[in-house]
């Protein structure tokens, strides 16, 4: 079911968000504890603030009131994906091609679950980082999180 709100959320949102200068990163519907939470994460060039959340918020939630798609209550929260965002749909990794990336497998491969390069390649089924010690495939399916990494 969540994966069908979040669908029809980012149908909804998309062109809420174009018309603001503003493309969505990734929408999610989650539990956690007694709440349910519809997450929008917003992206532009050059990064959102706090007036980009606010202005697609407002508009959003007039939208989900008119059409109340979601029949139990949820917090809707609208944000940035952060530095440190996660990778999980193919334009995600598209756009992150040649950035440095960490993967945590579900598994350990060599004695080892966090594996840190670049992001050389992907495709439906793998995802290749270019690490120190050379280039390494990852099962997606093995994949439990890809994410940018964050250098300061």
């Amino acid at each position: 079911m969540a994966n069908r709100y979040e669908v029809l959320a980012e149908e909804m949102v998309t062109p809420l968000a174009e018309g603001l200068g503003l493309s969505i990163y990734d929408v999610e519907y989650v539990k956690e504890g007694k709440e349910h939470y519809l997450r929008v994460y917003i992206d532009k060039p050059g990064g959102v603030d706090i007036n980009d959340c606010e202005a697609l918020s407002r508009l959003f939630s007039d939208k989900l009131d008119e059409t109340d798609p979601i029949p139990e209550a949820y917090i809707m929260e609208v944000s940035s994906p952060g530095l440190g965002r996660t990778l999980k749909k193919d334009r995600h990794f598209e756009k992150s091609l040649g950035e440095e990336t960490e993967i945590k497998l579900y598994e350990a491969v060599d004695g080892e679950k966090i594996f840190t390069g670049v992001l050389k390649a992907f495709d439906k089924d793998t995802i290749t980082l270019e690490t120190e010690n050379g280039e390494r495939n990852f099962e997606r399916k093995a994949v439990a999180l890809a994410r940018l990494t964050i250098d300061f």
